[in-house]
């Protein structure tokens, strides 16, 4: 099987060449996205391999088809940027890798929450600088506060169970409520509660079309003034102008982003040299109570390797006709 890698950095080439040897598997890494401007370089190949920001739309599919494609194989969770309809319309088969490593990034928000209560961003500055007033970085203990986790997949149950360590009420909403959080003291209420008696609200829900910037305007009238907003995610859960507004009015007293709507144009890339063309963004940067990751909460050496691990195995399930839970169409 010859398969097409997009989106493909040097630690995703060291990781997939080494799962991908001696596994009859011929890789072929582009460091570009896929997308209609770079299709043409599918031809030839019986498979892609994608990540988070490959545009993968119905025209995209309908061009992998006519290029003799019959897999995508996704390194993320999410699918949100694949038109699942088009691809089962046009026979073409989609992984992906659900379990990763929930713990890398459930504790990636947690060191958001550490970093923006505890100011170490600011403060590793000012001794930098020879500045050691303690003046601007007073934080609070997390022990005691209200922590609302929306979306208790595996992720966000690996975040709640960090949080009860701390010594947090841990309060969740989801569809489907986790009784093995419930047994360990996590109490299920309505998403409206969440917004109302959280101190701290961390969001791990998959984006769709009920969850697209569930953190908007109305839902942070609901919140308590300086509520702690924690997203790692994805980007569009969370209406970023509209942030920005309770920022200014002190709504939200902390923002942590590991993902950006519109982070497709900028993140994973080297940006120091450019000018960001996005005015809502480079605005958001510049509060003092902001913290933003480009998209590392899944960058552990153990979530790497599963996730290679995972993408090789659900090409060759494919390959040699194999059932496979991690498929999607």
């Amino acid at each position: 099987m010859k398969v097409a890698v997009f989106s493909c950095k040097p630690y995703d080439k060291r990781t997939l060449t080494t799962f991908a040897n001696d596994k009859q598997l011929s890789m072929s890494y582009f460091e570009s996205r896929l997308s209609m401007e770079t299709i043409s370089l599918v031809k030839g190949f019986d498979a892609v391999s994608c990540f988070v920001n490959d545009d993968i739309n119905a025209e995209v599919i309908q061009c992998l088809k006519q290029q003799g494609v019959k897999t995508i194989a996704l390194r993320c969770a999410g699918f949100n940027n694949v038109d699942l309809d088009a691809a089962q319309k046009q026979g073409i088969k989609v992984f992906h890798v659900p379990d990763y490593s929930p713990t890398s990034v459930a504790e990636h928000a947690v060191a958001l929450i550490m970093t923006l209560n505890r100011k170490t961003h600011r403060a590793y500055h000012r001794v930098k600088e020879g500045n050691f007033a303690l003046e601007g970085l007073m934080g609070f203990n997390l022990e005691g506060k209200t922590v609302g986790c929306i979306g208790t997949g595996r992720i966000g149950a690996a975040f709640c169970r960090i949080m009860k360590g701390f010594g947090c009420r841990v309060l969740c909403y989801d569809l489907f409520p986790s009784q093995e959080l419930i047994d360990q003291g996590c109490q299920y209420i309505a998403l409206d509660e969440i917004y109302q008696k959280s101190d701290i609200i961390s969001l791990h829900c998959p984006l769709n079309p009920s969850t697209h910037h569930l953190i908007n305007k109305h839902s942070l009238e609901k919140m308590k003034d300086g509520v702690m907003i924690i997203n790692t995610s994805r980007g569009a859960l969370v209406h970023a102008q509209e942030a920005i507004d309770a920022l200014y009015s002190g709504k939200i007293g902390y923002l942590g982003l590991d993902v950006y709507e519109q982070e497709n144009k900028i993140f994973f890339e080297d940006m120091s040299s450019h000018i960001i063309q996005d005015s809502v963004f480079q605005l958001m940067l510049t509060f003092p109570n902001v913290v933003v990751t480009g998209h590392q909460g899944y960058f552990t050496i153990e979530a790497l390797n599963h996730i290679a691990e995972t993408t090789i195995d659900n090409l060759l399930h494919h390959q040699n006709d194999k059932n496979n839970s991690r498929q999607l169409t």
